[in-house]
C-alpha cells in the first residue's frame, strides 16, 4: 500500500480513484465493512481505492482538551488498512490554513483536479471547509455537477452500525477488553519503539521498557496484566500507563516489564496487548513503597495471565 504524505505529494499518477475520507480510528469492524464496499466499487470502476485521513485530527488542533483518546496512530492505521486491502493512504496535514479553504475550492482543486475522484464515500455528518460550512448535501450537489458519485458510509455499515470508535473507547474506559476486541475484530494493542528513560526502574531493581505514547490522550491509564509481541515471540508481563506521579513525571508513557526476559530492548518495537486492569495509577510516598507495590502488581499479573 502506498503512503502519500501531504497534498504536495499527489502526482498525476494518483488522478482517478475511489476515495473515502474519515478518521478511521482503530480501523474497527464497522470501518472494515465500509472499506470492503469501497474496494468493491474500486474494482468495479477499475480504479485504486484511496483512504484520506488528517494529521492531526481536527479536534486535536482546535480543541485539544476535548479531543478523544486515540485508538490508533498513523502507523497503526497504515498497517490495518493495508491488511484490509486498501491501495493508497493519503495523509493530509490538517492546519488552520487548510481548514480555511472554501468548500468549493476543496472540491475543485483537491477532489476533482488533483485526485480525479469518481466515487466518494463519507459520513453523512462530514463537515469541511471554512467554518465547516461544507456538508454531505454540498458534496452530493458538487458530485452531480462534476461527475462523481457521493455515498454515505451509513449505506455500507450493515449489521456493524453499532460499532464505533466511541463505543470502543467506552469499553476500554471500563476495562471491558473482550467487548472492545470484539468490535475491533482483533486485540487492542499499543505499539511503539522502546526509548531510553530515566532509569528509575533500575534504581529500584525493576527495569522497564519505556514507550512514548505520542498522542494527545491515551484510551487507557493504570497498571495492567499484558502480553507482549517482540520479534515474533509472545511474552507475558505487567505495564503501567501514566505520568509516574511518584517520580514527578509530566508526560504520558507506557512502561513495560516483560517476565523472564533479560535482553536489551532499546530500539526494539513492541506490541502490547492489554489483558486485565490491576489498579489505577497512584502517587506513593517514596520509591521503596512503590517497589513493594510493583512486586505485588507483578504477582497479580502472573495470576491473571495464568488464568
Amino acid at each position: 500500500m502506498e503512503l502519500i504524505r501531504g497534498i504536495h505529494n499527489i502526482r498525476d499518477k494518483h488522478h482517478g480513484c475511489v476515495l473515502t475520507i474519515g478518521k478511521f480510528d482503530g480501523v474497527h469492524l464497522g470501518h472494515q465493512a465500509v472499506l470492503k464496499q469501497v474496494l468493491l466499487q474500486a474494482s468495479r470502476l477499475n480504479l485504486p481505492a484511496i483512504v484520506m485521513v488528517f494529521e492531526p485530527q481536527p479536534e486535536e488542533l482546535f480543541t485539544p482538551e476535548y479531543a478523544p483518546a486515540r485508538l490508533s496512530l498513523l502507523r497503526d492505521k497504515y498497517k490495518y488498512l493495508q491488511e484490509v486491502g486498501v491501495h493508497k493512504l493519503l495523509c493530509v496535514r490538517f492546519s488552520r490554513a487548510f481548514s480555511s479553504m472554501s468548500p468549493t475550492q476543496f472540491v475543485q482543486d483537491f477532489l476533482v483536479d488533483k485526485l480525479g475522484v469518481k466515487f466518494l464515500v463519507v459520513g453523512d455528518d462530514f463537515r469541511f471547509g471554512f467554518n465547516r460550512v461544507g456538508d454531505f448535501e454540498f458534496l452530493q450537489k458538487a458530485g452531480s455537477e462534476q461527475g462523481f458519485q457521493v455515498v454515505s458510509t451509513q449505506s455500507f455499515r450493515m449489521a456493524e452500525h453499532r460499532i464505533s470508535s466511541t463505543a470502543i473507547r467506552n469499553a476500554l474506559d471500563i476495562n471491558d477488553f473482550e467487548h472492545a476486541n470484539a468490535m475491533l475484530g482483533r486485540p487492542f494493542v499499543i505499539s511503539g519503539k522502546v526509548v531510553h528513560g530515566e532509569k528509575n526502574g533500575r534504581k529500584i531493581g525493576y527495569p522497564t521498557a519505556n514507550i512514548l505514547l505520542n498522542r494527545h490522550k491515551s484510551p487507557l491509564s493504570g497498571v495492567f496484566a499484558i502480553k507482549v509481541m517482540l520479534n515474533g515471540n509472545l511474552y507475558k508481563g505487567v505495564a503501567n500507563i501514566g505520568k509516574r506521579p511518584t517520580l514527578n513525571g509530566n508526560r504520558m508513557q507506557l512502561e513495560v516489564n516483560i517476565f523472564e526476559y533479560n535482553g536489551d530492548l532499546y530500539g526494539k518495537f513492541l506490541e502490547v496487548e492489554f489483558i486485565a486492569k490491576i489498579r489505577d495509577e497512584i502517587k506513593f510516598s517514596d520509591l521503596q513503597t512503590l517497589k513493594q507495590q510493583i512486586l505485588k502488581d507483578a504477582e497479580q499479573a502472573r495470576q491473571l495471565l495464568a488464568n
